[in-house]
C-alpha cells in the first residue's frame, strides 16, 4: 500500500505557484483515510476561484437541503461563457461527484486535480481545448449527513456521507421523475453546458476482487451510433491502456450474471433514471467509474484521479473528432425517424475479458452455521471472462410529427421545461384528429421505489380518433435536440416513462358507473339491438367459468360496449399528431 505522503507527492506535481494560497486540500491534510466535508470542499473551491482568474464556481438554482448547486469551471482562456465556449470549438467535460457522498473520492481526487493542472505548463496544455466544468458535491442533503457505518462493506474513509438526499431520494434514480430540486438544477446545467463527455464517480459494491477501478460507459447499443464506435472503438480502449500502464488495469463494472464473476459479466444497460442514460439522450458520452469498496481510501482516490487524468488527456487529444462525431450524432436525432424504447440482453454474442480475481469459497457461516460465500485473498488468479454487453430493442415506437399535452398535466410541463424543451401553445380551442393511446395492459411494483409504484409492461391500444384540445394546451414538435429525451418520457411503453413514473394514474381509476338494478333493463335491450355483442358476451361465459357466475361482470361487459362507458377511462392523454397539419398556434 502507497503511504499518503508517497500518494501526496505522486498526486500533487510541483507546489502552489508564487504568489497563491496554499491549496492542499483537507484529504491531503488527513492520514490518507479522511475525506472533505461539503462545506470543507466548497471553501476550498473559493479559495481556488479566488486563486485563478481561470477559474469561476458559480451558484445555480437550490437543492432540497436548501443549499446552492455549485459548478466550478475551469477555463484557461476565462471564457465562462458556454455558448462561447462551444463557438470556439472546445470541449466541455462535466464532471459530478457525490452523486452517494458515502462514495466521496472523487471529492477529493477532484480538487486535486484541477489544482495540479492549473499548476503544472505541461498537463495545463490539455486543458487549452478542454474546458472543465465540475460540480463539487451534488447530493448536498446527503453529504451533510455524515456518519461512519452506512457504508457497512466499505473500507474508509472515517466519516462519509449518505446515499439518500434531503428527501431521502437516490438521486441517481431522479433524472427522469425529477422529484428533487438536485436534479432539476442539474438539467438547468446540464441544457446550458451541453457538455461533450460526462463523469459521475462512484464506488462499487458486489464481489471481491484485485482491480480498484471499474468502468460504466454508455451502454453502445443504446447511443446514437456515430458516437458508439468512436466510444468502443477508440475511447475506451485508450482509458483502459492509461490505466492499465498506470498499474491500475481496470473492467467493466461488476455485474455479474451469477452469485460470483466467475459466471460472466453483463454490461449494464442504465435506462435514462441514471445519470449517464439520460446524458445519453442528448448525445453525451457518459461514463461512471466505480472503485472497489473494500480497496483502501487512498488507492481509491488515486485511481479516481488517474482515471480522470486520462479522461482529459484523451478528449485533448480527440477533441476536434469528438466535436464532429457529436454535431452529426445531433443531426442525426433531428432526423431519426424510430426510436427504441426497452431493451433485452443477446445472450448469443459474447466477448473475452481478462479479469484478476479473488477465488470464491464457502464455509460454515458462524451466524447461521449455514454455507456462506467468501473471497479467498491468498488465492488471486488471473482469467478470461466472459462478457456480455449486446443488447437489441425489444420495443420501437415511431415519432409523430408532434405530441400534444393538454396543459392540465402540470407536472409533465414543468419537467419538460425543466430541460428546456421547446414549447408552444394552442391559441384557440381547436378539434384535432390524431392517435391516441389506451393503456391496455400495465404491471406495478408491490413495494414503493424512490416514492412511486413504477408501471412496467406496458402494452397500449392505438386509436386515431378527433379530440378536443382547448386553448393553451401544448404542442411539442420532434424537430429540437431534445426529440430522444421527448419520446422516451412521453411513450407510455418507455422504461423511465412519465407514464411508468406516476404521472397519469389518475386515468386509470373510472369515475363513473352503473347500479345493478338500473343498467340491467338497459344492458337487456342493448343486447337486444347489437346480436353480435350478444354473440361476444356468450363466448366470453363459455371461455370464462368464473366470468359465467358473475352477473356484475356480465353486465360490466356490456356496460364498456355502450356509449355510457367514459371514453377517457385508461386513454392516455397525450396525442400523437402523425401528419403536419396547420394549427392555430
Amino acid at each position: 500500500m502507497l503511504s499518503t505522503l508517497l500518494l501526496a507527492a505522486m498526486l500533487s506535481v510541483g507546489g502552489p505557484a508564487q504568489g497563491k494560497p496554499n491549496l492542499k486540500t483537507p484529504y491531503e491534510q488527513g492520514n490518507g483515510n479522511q475525506t472533505a466535508t461539503y462545506d470543507e470542499a466548497i471553501q476550498w473551491y473559493q479559495k481556488l476561484d479566488e486563486a485563478y482568474d481561470e477559474v469561476k464556481m458559480m451558484p445555480y438554482g437550490s437543492t432540497d437541503v436548501g443549499r446552492p448547486l455549485h459548478l466550478v469551471v475551469v477555463s484557461t482562456d476565462k471564457d465562462f461563457d458556454p455558448a462561447s465556449i462551444h463557438r470556439k470549438n472546445k470541449r466541455v467535460l462535466l464532471i459530478q461527484n457525490g452523486i452517494h457522498p458515502g462514495e466521496p473520492e472523487g471529492i477529493d481526487a477532484t480538487m486535486m486535480l484541477v489544482r495540479d493542472y492549473l499548476q503544472d505548463k505541461k498537463r495545463r496544455k490539455q486543458l487549452d481545448n478542454v474546458v472543465l466544468a465540475i460540480i463539487p458535491v451534488y447530493n448536498i442533503g446527503g453529504a451533510l449527513n455524515r456518519n461512519s457505518h452506512t457504508r457497512t462493506n466499505q473500507n474508509g474513509p472515517e466519516s462519509y456521507g449518505f446515499r439518500g438526499n434531503a428527501r431521502n431520494l437516490d438521486l441517481n434514480r431522479d433524472f427522469i421523475k425529477t422529484d428533487s430540486r438536485n436534479a432539476q438544477t442539474f438539467h438547468q446545467i446540464f441544457r446550458e453546458w451541453d457538455p461533450d463527455v460526462f463523469m459521475d464517480n462512484h464506488t462499487s459494491n458486489g464481489a471481491d476482487y484485485q482491480h480498484v477501478m471499474t468502468l460504466i460507459a454508455t451502454q453502445h447499443n443504446k447511443l446514437n451510433p456515430t458516437l458508439a464506435e468512436y466510444l468502443s472503438g477508440k475511447m475506451v480502449p485508450a482509458l483502459y491502456a492509461g490505466m492499465k500502464q498506470d498499474k491500475f488495469p481496470m473492467v467493466p463494472y461488476m455485474n455479474h450474471a451469477g452469485d460470483t464473476p466467475d459466471e460472466g459479466i453483463i454490461g449494464f444497460m442504465e435506462s435514462p433514471r441514471y445519470a449517464t442514460g439520460y446524458t445519453a439522450l442528448y448525445n453525451t458520452i457518459g461514463f461512471v467509474p466505480e472503485t472497489h469498496m473494500l480497496k483502501p481510501f487512498n488507492q481509491r482516490v488515486q485511481a479516481t484521479y488517474k482515471l480522470m487524468e486520462h479522461m482529459i488527456g484523451t478528449v485533448h487529444r480527440d477533441a476536434d473528432e469528438i466535436g464532429k462525431l457529436r454535431q452529426q450524432a445531433k443531426q442525426e436525432t433531428l432526423t431519426q425517424e424510430k426510436f427504441p424504447l426497452d431493451w433485452k440482453l443477446d445472450t448469443t454474442k459474447v466477448t473475452k475479458i481478462p479479469f484478476l480475481g479473488y477465488e470464491a469459497k464457502y464455509k460454515p457461516s458462524e451466524v447461521s452455521g449455514l454455507e456462506r460465500l467468501y473471497y479467498d485473498r491468498k488465492s488471486p488468479y488471473k482469467s478470461m471472462l466472459n462478457y456480455y454487453d449486446e443488447f437489441t430493442p425489444t420495443v420501437t415506437v415511431a415519432k409523430p410529427v408532434a405530441y400534444i399535452i393538454p396543459q392540465a398535466w402540470r407536472e409533465v410541463i414543468e419537467r419538460l421545461k425543466t430541460n428546456k424543451v421547446q414549447l408552444q401553445q394552442l391559441q384557440r380551442d381547436t378539434t384535432i384528429t390524431l392517435d391516441t393511446y389506451y393503456i391496455a395492459d400495465y404491471k406495478t411494483l408491490e413495494r414503493p421505489y424512490e416514492g412511486h409504484y413504477l408501471h412496467h409492461g406496458v402494452q397500449v391500444d392505438t386509436r386515431r380518433m378527433p379530440r378536443q384540445f382547448f386553448k393553451g394546451d401544448y404542442v411539442v414538435y420532434l424537430n429540437q435536440p431534445a426529440n430522444r429525451f421527448l419520446v422516451e418520457t412521453l411513450e407510455p411503453q418507455g422504461v423511465d416513462s412519465y407514464f411508468n413514473w406516476n404521472f397519469f394514474d389518475s386515468i386509470l381509476m373510472q369515475k363513473e358507473y352503473f347500479s345493478s338494478y338500473v343498467f340491467e333493463d338497459l344492458a337487456a335491450e342493448y343486447l337486444r339491438q347489437d346480436p353480435e355483442l350478444r354473440k361476444r358476451l356468450e363466448a366470453r361465459k363459455k371461455q370464462d367459468p368464473e366470468f359465467a357466475k358473475s352477473a356484475r361482470a356480465q353486465l360490466d361487459f356490456v356496460y364498456r360496449n355502450t356509449p355510457h362507458y367514459e371514453y377517457t377511462h385508461t386513454m392516455y392523454p397525450v396525442g400523437r399528431l402523425m401528419q403536419d397539419v396547420k394549427l392555430p398556434l
